[in-house]
């Protein structure tokens, strides 16, 4: 609530702030901008936020209430102003998951339609690689342009990727860090407007939000992924910005190729028409959902559209003009060729060795694996040491330091 001073002004404790939140009301659009502004500011105090958020996790926010927050997060810092880039600007953003380089398909897709896609994106988290790591995984690639140079590659050939400005939401970055020794990470207000916080900061008209759910997803389950979506799209919807959600499967990984320069290879070759049908399919969903939402047409015409531009090349043709596709497959490829190729050696002598079919080698049947043992280690027990050197190939180190007696590890082609 407002008090009052001595001089007729009210003015706002961030202690009946939280306390409100505890006993489960429902914050204003004003107590919410001071406690954010508060905090970015530093006039509030670490353990004071973390009780509201610790509040906010028990007691949940309602759709406004987040997209109030989010609208706070996003304003705490610089609002990118796209107006310099003419026509509808859209955005994607993936919830992230192993093997997810769809922006690399999407993205071209939508801007050889004649939707502009000016992105600002992240690094990995945890486990996987961010789009600007798999960027970078391009000879010659930068990430980092001037907002001249972002603005006319994107009026020019209708999409550029750059990684996030410094001040782009900063009382996000504030209060994620301390979500993360709060215990309050998994809380959905609080993880939905810290993306959308940063989406709607990056100044785009329209925003596609493709959620994955399942075992290597941050969102286990689709009752979650589902939840986590509406909220999004609420926050979207009521800030001004036309949004929408897919939910897409993280139980396996997205393609064939896992690691920053083979995903980049496979994206290429999926832009060629060639790729792995998982990946094809979610990239045209993708980039149908952008279109629609572009205001191109209805879900078929979209659908229709987006094809058109994989199988014609012309979401090919959005790549960097001035680099040779195949020098810059040839290029990433000489890296890991030593890598996958001895991958292959290996796993087929070891097939050999133990008479079973390339593609899945039992480590029980191996002389001595046990926990903690290096795939390294249980093949110079089985005699195959002169193949390569320690952990070569992500096809056969999947596993690695992690065997167990019993366990059975996945052997293909995929080096990284």
């Amino acid at each position: 609530r407002a008090h009052k001073t001595d001089k007729g002004d009210f003015f706002m404790r961030m202690y009946d702030i939280i306390a409100k939140k505890r006993d489960g009301g429902t914050l204003t659009q004003e107590e919410i901008a001071f406690a954010v502004n508060g905090f970015a500011a530093g006039s509030i105090p670490d353990y004071q936020m973390s009780a509201l958020m610790m509040a906010v996790y028990l007691r949940g926010m309602t759709a406004t209430e987040t997209a109030q927050l989010t609208a706070a997060m996003a304003y705490s810092g610089d609002m990118v102003d796209l107006s310099g880039i003419g026509g509808v600007k859209a955005d994607k953003h993936s919830t992230g998951g192993v093997g997810d380089k769809t922006t690399l398909v999407a993205g071209p897709i939508v801007a050889a339609c004649g939707v502009k896609v000016a992105k600002m994106s992240g690094r990995g988290l945890g486990h996987t690689g961010g789009t600007l790591d798999k960027i970078e995984a391009i000879p010659g690639c930068s990430v980092s342009l001037t907002q001249e140079a972002f603005f006319r590659q994107v009026n020019d050939i209708g999409i550029a990727v750059i990684g996030q400005t410094g001040n782009l939401a900063p009382a996000d970055k504030k209060m994620y860090a301390l979500r993360d020794v709060t215990a309050t990470v998994s809380c959905i207000p609080l993880i939905a407007s810290s993306i959308m916080s940063k989406k709607l900061a990056s100044g785009a008209d329209c925003i596609l939000l493709d959620v994955k759910t399942g075992n290597g997803a941050f969102m286990k389950t689709l009752e979650d992924s589902i939840a986590l979506a509406k909220a999004m799209v609420d926050i979207g919807e009521h800030n001004g910005r036309r949004t929408a959600a897919l939910i897409t499967d993280m139980d396996t990984p997205l393609g064939r190729n896992i690691g920053n320069s083979l995903e980049v290879i496979e994206a290429v070759e999926t832009l060629r028409g060639k790729g792995p049908a998982d990946l094809t399919e979610v990239c045209l969903s993708l980039a149908s959902g952008m279109l629609w939402l572009a205001g191109r047409g209805g879900a078929a015409a979209c659908r229709a559209m987006a094809e058109d531009a994989l199988r014609s090349g012309a979401a090919l043709a959005k790549l960097p003009r001035d680099a040779s596709l195949d020098k810059v497959a040839e290029l990433i490829k000489r890296t890991a060729f030593k890598i996958t190729r001895m991958g292959q050696l290996v796993g087929n002598l070891a097939s050999e060795r133990l008479g079973v079919p390339f593609g899945i080698v039992d480590l029980s049947l191996a002389p001595t694996p046990a926990v903690g043992d290096s795939v390294a280690r249980i093949l110079e027990e089985m005699g195959l040491e002169v193949c390569g050197t320690h952990g070569t190939t992500a096809a056969l180190a999947l596993l690695n330091d992690a065997v167990k007696k019993g366990g059975v590890m996945a052997s293909s082609s995929v080096g990284g």
